[in-house]
């Protein structure tokens, strides 16, 4: 669809000034479309006010938009009620707010909490914390020779001292996707908790929480085309109704007195003072966006250019392609012998490749896959095999200057 790539002003902006951007840091966050960005600048400039409170038309107009959000949310990940949809910063906002208010009031010494191998920080620190500070156990779900998470594995540490199971939906490092309906309901025989990190499956597949059967689930907006600092967790309502608020403060409160305080309904029991307006906006506008080109479309682009990557950069010797088989995801890592990863970055930069280059916030991957980091490369809507070809190209360049 070559229509696409106009719809993000940031490319037109780059080639006027004379400054090529080939955007392959997707994993990490998105370009923004010119839709969204004219929706936040639409809500400050047309109907700003706070949400909730006022009676005046800027506040109705907001306190509107700010719900049809919460709505156009709750349909995009398929959660039965708006009550199950809280707004936060981000997926680790999310995270901490699971780990805060629901695990740690019921852990106890001896029990335990599985997390993968393959884990962002966010989804690891977190509850490995709450764990050693309570004595429980954390434990690692390994993965297997295809850096898989090893199912048998899983299987025979689900036992009734497991209170959560935490698990990434895509790894950002591997792009390896989990069967997470499989481990859902392996978890569940014992009646084991399931939070999904969900940071990098929007553009990659349609999000069905009732479908899928997981406790929890979160993801970014920035990483769905919408703004920084809005995030999404999804909870069952019944979960959600029996924990208690992280943040306590104005707007989460029905009434309060010198004795005591009662809390107000879901969802805004779970955000206490003024939201991130126009971020939620901002997130209704990019899920518009992506329901007009489909989610299916994108995930098909993104898995597309994955495979093509793979076939072009096997070409090059001495380049080690990790998780290379991975399916239907966007990401992919790989190294040079020989060349550090930072090294090949600052060259890919200076041809207006953007990548990342590092742990990518996992280290217990990395160490266990020995290595210092990698290259990582991630697709979206907007990148073409033109520009896979041209990493390939100057891939071989940096080959040539550095050995």
């Amino acid at each position: 669809m070559p229509w696409i790539k106009s719809e993000f002003p940031i490319f037109e902006t780059a080639r006027k000034e004379g400054r090529p951007l080939i955007f392959l840091d997707n994993a990490s966050t998105t370009q923004k479309p010119q839709c969204v960005i004219d929706a936040i600048a639409g809500f400050y400039a047309g109907y700003y006010a706070n949400v909730g409170r006022g009676l005046y038309w800027p506040a109705t107009a907001a306190s509107s938009g700010y719900d049809q959000a919460r709505e156009k949310v709750r349909v995009f990940i398929g959660a039965s009620s708006k009550k199950e949809v809280i707004f936060t910063s981000g997926t680790t906002d999310a995270v901490n707010k699971v780990v805060n208010s629901f695990l740690l009031p019921r852990l106890e010494q001896g029990d335990e909490v599985l997390v993968s191998e393959m884990e962002h920080h966010s989804n690891f620190v977190p509850w490995q914390h709450a764990c050693q500070s309570k004595g429980a156990q954390l434990k690692v779900i390994p993965l297997d020779a295809g850096l898989n998470l090893d199912l048998s594995k899983l299987a025979s540490m689900l036992t009734d001292k497991v209170k959560v199971l935490a698990v990434t939906a895509i790894s950002n490092t591997l792009g390896v996707k989990n069967d997470l309906k499989k481990i859902i309901k392996l978890a569940h025989q014992y009646n084991i908790k399931v939070f999904v990190d969900a940071a990098q499956l929007p553009l990659s597949a349609k999000i069905n929480v009732q479908n899928m059967g997981c406790d929890f689930l979160a993801f970014s907006g920035h990483k769905a085309f919408g703004p920084t600092g809005i995030g999404v967790l999804y909870g069952k309502q019944v979960l959600l109704e029996n924990m208690s608020p992280l943040a306590y403060g104005g707007g989460m409160v029905q009434q309060v007195t010198i004795d005591k305080t009662i809390m107000a309904d879901l969802p805004t029991k779970h955000e206490a003072g003024t939201p991130n307006i126009a971020g939620a906006i901002g997130l209704a506008a990019a899920i518009d966006f992506i329901n007009l080109v489909g989610v299916e479309e994108i995930g098909k682009h993104s898995a597309e250019l994955r495979k093509y990557a793979v076939e072009r950069l096997s070409e090059i010797e001495g380049l080690t392609l990790f998780a290379k088989d991975a399916k239907t995801t966007a990401i992919l890592s790989f190294t040079i012998e020989g060349i550090h990863p930072h090294d090949i970055a600052a060259f890919l930069t200076e041809k207006g490749i953007a990548v990342r280059a590092g742990h990518h916030c996992t280290h217990p991957l990395t160490h266990k896959l020995d290595i210092g980091g990698t290259v990582r490369v991630s697709f979206n809507i907007y990148n073409s095999e033109e520009e896979v070809d041209f990493l390939k190209n100057t891939l071989d360049e940096i080959k040539s200057f550095f050995l």
